[in-house]
């Protein structure tokens, strides 16, 4: 049996450029998706965050506007987040985090991520050690990729220089209404840092895979992003 490690926010909060707290956390999508996938099809799947904080849901996740006015499919997340609530309070914190024990690790994304994975002192360990192996598959989606900025060789290089990856881009945050006060851009800093990035218009699903690393652009592109990483363990979809 393969074994998952997701990787979660702990942030409730993200600071703005202003200095504002915009209430934060995990999206729904991005968590629902990919772990029913992963748990569907048999595999054991581990949560973790910064220091073991029970990660909570973006509320604007929840909101119908980003759900393409969807009311089922809000409900749908609700509801499976409700039925994981012990599991999502048993998250594991990733100091404690082994990443021999795992196959893949999969970082999913909400603003949370820009708070507190972007700058955690252990995420960039494990990242690190699953790119390492070519039999681990790397995968992250939307703002998860944030966790990539943490990941360094020996040598003070990025792991990521030169790979090409997704995330979510500059033109859907300035359509979600947030790069006017973001203290950053993820596009603009994984450029800066010198990743291929690369996009599609607008929240299409969009997913990039580059040896054993797997990227998807945004919310829309959750279960492509997990399709992928099910297709790589040879696993049916």
């Amino acid at each position: 049996m393969s074994a998952v490690l997701m990787v979660l926010t702990g942030s409730t909060v993200w600071t703005m450029k202003d200095g504002t707290p915009h209430p934060t956390g995990f999206w729904a999508e991005e968590f629902t998706k990919p772990h029913k996938t992963f748990s569907d099809a048999g595999l054991k799947v581990t949560i973790a965050t910064p220091q073991g904080r029970t990660p909570v849901v973006d509320p604007l996740s929840l909101a119908l506007p980003f759900n393409g006015n969807d009311a089922s499919a809000v409900e749908s997340h609700k509801a499976y987040i409700a039925a994981k609530k012990s599991t999502l309070e048993s998250s594991k914190p990733l100091g404690t985090i082994d990443p021999a024990d795992f196959d893949v690790m999969f970082i999913v994304g909400g603003h949370g991520p820009m708070q507190d994975l972007a700058v955690d002192p252990d995420v960039g360990g494990l990242i690190t050690a699953i790119l390492g192996d070519k039999n681990k598959i790397l995968a992250s989606i939307c703002h998860g990729t944030a966790a990539f900025l943490t990941a360094h060789d020996g040598k003070g290089q990025w792991l990521f220089k030169g790979r090409n990856l997704t995330a979510f881009s500059n033109q859907e945050e300035t359509q979600a209404s947030f790069a006017g006060n973001a203290p950053w851009l993820l596009e603009d800093r994984l450029r800066l840092a010198g990743a291929n990035y690369v996009a599609k218009p607008a929240w299409t699903p969009f997913v990039v895979t580059d040896g054993n690393l797997i990227t998807g652009q945004q919310s829309t592109s959750a279960q492509v992003t997990a399709d992928a990483v099910m297709k790589m363990l040879k696993v049916a979809v």
